[in-house]
């Protein structure tokens, strides 16, 4: 999967598989961490948004399974 650079918010970078529906987010940390059944407009709105810590927060990490990959 390929990822887009972030570097905002604790987040380097991120990316996301239409056709598997999962996010893939890269840590400042290094860990990846990779949720599962996220649909398209909330990945689009993730990956564009301003505040795109905060977006995660908001409305995916709670919402969406993940599982760390790193």
């Amino acid at each position: 999967m390929e990822r887009k650079i972030v570097r905002r918010g604790g987040i380097r970078s991120a990316g996301y598989d239409r056709n598997s529906r999962e996010l893939e987010i890269e840590l400042d940390s290094g860990a990846i961490v990779r949720h599962s059944g996220v649909g398209e407009e909330i990945a689009r709105r993730f990956l564009t948004s301003a505040a795109p810590a905060s977006f995660y927060k908001d409305n995916i990490e709670e919402e969406y399974p993940a599982r760390r990959v790193r």
